[in-house]
């Protein structure tokens, strides 16, 4: 019987050949690969996951989660990952609306996990960050040899929540041929062979690090060496062994503040590839002065995988996100009307091709709303195509901010701060940040009498957000600024905190997104 990806994956695997280097000295070959996730998938099974189930996964990364994903496809589930920030109350949500089988989590979380699920009827196994815990346990006693269950082009392979304006987060639905036409695409797009061996330091619960990276991978047959996080000392370490990375802006601006990044050192490599939030074009021409590469940037969402890319041979423009990729249609329209705008004019981009997603997850409404009568899909991105045939993202609807490379949206942020004692109004704002691209940020209007300032704002949010969700900063205003309409200005609020963090930077937390 067919599985629509694994079957392809299965098919670039030659049993012998490494696939993953792990930063703990351990190594995998695609023959440990189908191994662990034929375990794994039968261990899923063994406890009731049938084709169609969710399993959610919130778990650190590691070359074992990567199998959990695999096995997901192999038994026909549909893989949930989920933020490793994300709250148990945030956590609470995903579980009720996806309703998932098993939930897979850290065992430090387990009993806080197990009490959630209890309330929506799934099963809690664990796996930490060492590759160790109760599923895997469980898998190594199970036969390797699973027999992959039939899945079509049109069969969910994933479900990804991507927050909405109104706060409630949505369930992206991931097809098989979404996946599959994505990854074979950049494979052949960006040139990955099986002599390739890609730096991957991405967390592996967004479409970047899984469905671009690992996917990508794994159908050119090809190697990576898979860190739990970023650390620039560690990434020049294997710079010389390697000959591709993907990142996201933050990566490239801490490794051209290193001392260590050279010509010499980059010589062997052959693509660094930026995506999930703008690059400044400052980071691009610095980058290239230093090392002779030029980065490829690209761009996509978790709805629609990748829509463009700058090309391989060619010019790599800095600020734009390169051309649509084959098969992908890309236009320029009319936010009210849909009407196609001409080259060079300012509109929503609206993408359509095999990359789409098939909707939201039981939001029939929103997923029709989210799309014109002929197919193609309404980004949320502004932008414009130049006379080059070069797209540029030159602005956002729906207030988005991206901080570090996670997506935040507004709203949710400023409900929270809304419902505190003391608290008028809020409206939280991205503004220029040197490390994380836009830094979050909320401008709170207090009640007269009221005693709370920026900590007490601060601390409240703690355990209602995850942590990239919460402000840099918090600012009081008497008034936030309207116009006739009484609708917040926020553009006038990003004009009059655009410096704010001017000099700010070298901040130790990386965060990395999609």
């Amino acid at each position: 019987m067919s599985n629509h990806l694994f079957d392809a994956i299965r098919k670039a695997a030659r049993p012998g050949a490494s696939f993953i280097l792990a930063a703990d000295d351990r190594s995998w070959t695609y023959g440990d690969m189908l191994d662990r996730s034929g375990r794994i998938a039968s261990a899923l099974e063994a406890l009731g996951v049938r084709p169609g189930d969710r399993v959610a996964v919130q778990v650190e990364k590691s070359p074992e989660a990567l199998m959990l994903y695999l096995a997901c496809l192999r038994v026909g589930a549909v893989y949930l990952p989920l933020n490793t920030a994300y709250t148990l109350a945030e956590l609470d949500y995903f579980i009720e609306d996806a309703e998932p089988r098993i939930v897979v989590c850290a065992p430090a979380a387990k009993e806080g996990v197990a009490r959630l699920a209890a309330n929506h009827g799934a099963h809690v196994e664990t796996l930490d960050e060492k590759g160790g815990g109760s599923l895997i346990e469980l898998a190594r006693g199970e036969a390797p040899d699973f027999p992959d269950a039939h899945r079509g082009p049109d069969d969910l392979a994933a479900i990804l929540y991507t927050s909405g304006t109104t706060g409630r987060s949505k369930g992206a639905m991931l097809t098989h041929d979404n996946l599959l036409s994505n990854a074979s695409t950049l494979r052949d797009y960006w040139r990955f062979t099986t002599d390739d061996r890609l730096i991957h330091a991405l967390p592996i619960f967004h479409t970047h690090g899984l469905f671009v990276a690992s996917n990508v991978i794994l159908l050119a047959g090809a190697s990576m060496y898979f860190l739990p996080k970023f650390d620039a000392d560690e990434v020049l370490r294997l710079i010389p062994q390697a000959t591709a990375m993907m990142g996201v802006p933050t990566f490239y601006v801490r490794l051209v503040q290193h001392p260590g990044l050279t010509r010499e050192v980059t010589a062997g490599m052959r693509l660094f590839v930026s995506g999930s939030a703008p690059l400044l074009a400052e980071t691009h021409r610095t980058f290239e002065d230093m090392t002779g590469h030029a980065i490829l940037e690209r761009y996509g969402m978790t709805e629609t995988n990748m829509n463009t890319s700058n090309p391989y041979d060619g010019d790599r423009i800095a600020g734009t996100v390169g051309f649509p990729l084959p098969g992908i249609s890309l236009r320029v329209a009319d936010p009210e009307s849909g009407k196609p705008l001409p080259d060079g004019e300012t509109g929503m981009i609206e993408v359509k091709g095999p990359n789409v997603f098939q909707g939201y997850w039981r939001m029939p409404e929103k997923t029709q709303a989210e799309f014109r009568a002929d197919g193609f899909f309404i980004t949320g991105d502004l932008g414009k195509v130049d006379e080059r045939g070069y797209v540029h993202i030159v602005g956002r609807g729906k207030d988005l901010v991206i901080s570090g490379g996670y997506n935040i949206y507004p709203k949710e942020v400023e409900s929270e701060i809304d419902r505190m004692p003391g608290v008028v109004e809020s409206a939280v704002i991205g503004v220029p940040h040197p490390d994380f691209g836009e830094g979050l940020t909320a401008v709170v209007v207090r009640k007269s009498d009221a005693a709370i300032d920026e900590r007490a704002v601060l601390d409240g949010l703690k355990d209602r957000l995850a942590r990239y969700k919460q402000p840099k900063r918090v600012i009081f205003v008497n008034d936030l600024p309207r116009n006739t309409m009484g609708k917040v200005q926020k553009n006038l609020l990003r004009e009059t905190y655009a410096e704010l963090y001017a000099h700010a930077g070298n901040e130790k937390s990386v965060q990395a997104r999609v």
